[in-house]
C-alpha cells in the first residue's frame, strides 16, 4: 500500500473536496481518497505508487493547481500496535 499526499491550491469548500475526490477516483485505482480544503491537501491510499504526472493528469481539467506530491509506503496500524 502507498499513501500519496497531494498539496492542492484552489479548494475553497466541501464541494471542491468532492470534485477533487471524484476526479481522482475516476482516473486512478485507489482504496481511499480524502481531501481537506482547510489544509489544502488530498490524501490517497492505493495498492500501487502514484506519480505526480498521474495526479496532474487526473486533475488537469479541474481548475485546481497541484503544488506538491509525496508518495510513501503505507502500513496500516493495527488496533493494538504501538
Amino acid at each position: 500500500m502507498y499513501k500519496t499526499t497531494v498539496n492542492i491550491d484552489g479548494m475553497m469548500c466541501s464541494m471542491c473536496e468532492s470534485h477533487v475526490n471524484n476526479a481522482i477516483r475516476s482516473a486512478l485505482t485507489v482504496k481511499k481518497v480524502e481531501s481537506s480544503h482547510k489544509k489544502g491537501t488530498t490524501v490517497i491510499l492505493s495498492e500501487d505508487a502514484i506519480t505526480s504526472a498521474q495526479v496532474e493528469k487526473a486533475l488537469a481539467d479541474s481548475g485546481y493547481r497541484i503544488t506538491g506530491v509525496e508518495c510513501v509506503p503505507y502500513v496500516k496500524k493495527g488496533l493494538f500496535s504501538h
